[in-house]
């Protein structure tokens, strides 16, 4: 018997038993009791409500709902423009996006729906996102590193990496090759840098040597401070004279990782799934237009990245039994690290802080998404049909 049917049974019932005496209410509750399986004063109380009419079909049980549809539209739009991060990272940065849409007159919301939105707790914002979140395919790459026998020169280092300065960061390459390794195809180099999170993209037509010290090159370029360090895997992309020729002569430490552990590259091995795989997918690239558009992509990404989506380091692993209890510092931003990095020049600070009032996270958003539709159009228009 369902509730709607056991209801029906006391709203049948309700003008007898109020009518009746205390020993028909007695009869009553039995036969009640007997049809319903309520218990006895559960069942008196339901007779109650149902005279002092508190009950209705939309009763709800709980506590009252504090955030209305309005105010988790309002996280949604801020979730799906933080390019759906989850909850403990999104909740710090919620006030920044507000007021940045503010600015740009992008933010359709009442007062007091933002006003509920920026008093929500990180519990909340975790629990609403978590809602929001949907089942992704994971898929595993394939793995496109090889070893170089000037390994031996270049030394290993595992870490410790909690007191390198700004400018020290891992690098590694990502294949796009679909299901197969055969022919041509786009790689992308990935540089992060260790004390901010600061993230440096590049996309080349293969991995050859020259064409990935000209990407490092680009990354360099762009960084807001000096590279002092670079820390690769043992592929012979990177592990080569040329990129160690070049290391040397701008005074560029250069390190690397043991083979087969992928930990020792832990901070850009995070991000080539978060950031590469998250935006570009699985997909096989292999037209060589696609490495202009892909790197025009990349553009927007770092302004994007590194200005408005927060991370969080794990700054203490401690060893419980057979598990591992890690601790998080707080969510920032790349940007909002290196404002608060000591080794980093004020005239470099204030150079960001001026790129950064220029920024909208929406803007951005919106034309990294064109610009993929237009990579995913062009690769399927020319790319090789035979092989995904």
């Amino acid at each position: 018997m369902t509730m709607e049917t056991k209801k029906e049974v006391f709203q049948r019932y309700l003008p007898v038993y109020l009518k009746s005496s205390k020993q028909n209410k007695q009869a009553i509750l039995d036969t009640v009791c007997d049809v319903t399986h309520f218990h006895r004063k559960a069942a008196i109380r339901k007779f109650h409500r149902l005279q002092m009419g508190k009950e209705s079909d939309n009763h709800r049980r709980g506590r009252p709902t504090v955030y209305g549809p309005d105010v988790i539209s309002a996280l949604r739009t801020v979730w799906e423009t933080s390019s759906e991060i989850c909850g403990e990272l999104l909740h710090p940065v919620i006030e920044d996006y507000v007021n940045v849409m503010k600015r740009d007159g992008q933010w359709k919301y009442l007062e007091h729906t933002t006003e509920k939105l920026l008093q929500m707790s990180e519990g909340t914002v975790k629990s609403k996102v978590g809602k929001f979140m949907k089942a992704r395919h994971k898929r595993k790459g394939i793995s496109a590193t090889s070893p170089s026998a000037l390994k031996n020169i270049i030394p290993i280092v595992t870490g410790e990496w909690r007191d390198k300065p700004p400018g020290f960061g891992q690098i590694d390459t990502v294949v796009h090759c679909g299901s197969s390794l055969l022919g041509d195809m786009v790689f992308s180099l990935n540089y992060t840098d260790i004390a901010t999170l600061w993230l440096g993209l590049s996309a080349q037509w293969n991995k050859g040597q020259r064409v990935t010290l000209e990407s490092i090159k680009s990354i360099k370029e762009r960084l807001p401070f000096k590279m002092l360090g670079v820390h690769p895997d043992t592929g012979s992309e990177f592990i080569n004279w040329h990129v160690k020729g070049w290391c040397d002569e701008q005074s560029i430490e250069m390190t690397r990782s043991r083979p087969n552990h992928k930990n020792d590259n832990a901070y850009v091995e995070q991000k080539n799934g978060h950031v590469i795989r998250r935006f570009l997918g699985y997909t096989r690239f292999d037209v060589i237009e696609t490495v202009d558009i892909i790197n025009r992509i990349y553009l927007k990404l770092e302004l994007y990245l590194n200005h408005f989506v927060p991370s969080r380091k794990c700054v203490e692993k401690i060893r419980i039994g057979a598990r591992h209890k890690r601790r998080y510092d707080k969510a920032q931003t790349p940007y909002t690290r290196v404002l608060a990095h000591k080794n980093v020049d004020d005239e470099i600070k204030k150079s960001l802080q001026e790129i950064h009032t220029t920024l909208n996270p929406l803007i951005l958003k919106t034309e990294i998404d064109k610009l993929i539709s237009e990579l995913i159009k062009i690769q399927r228009q020319n790319g090789n049909s035979n092989i995904s």
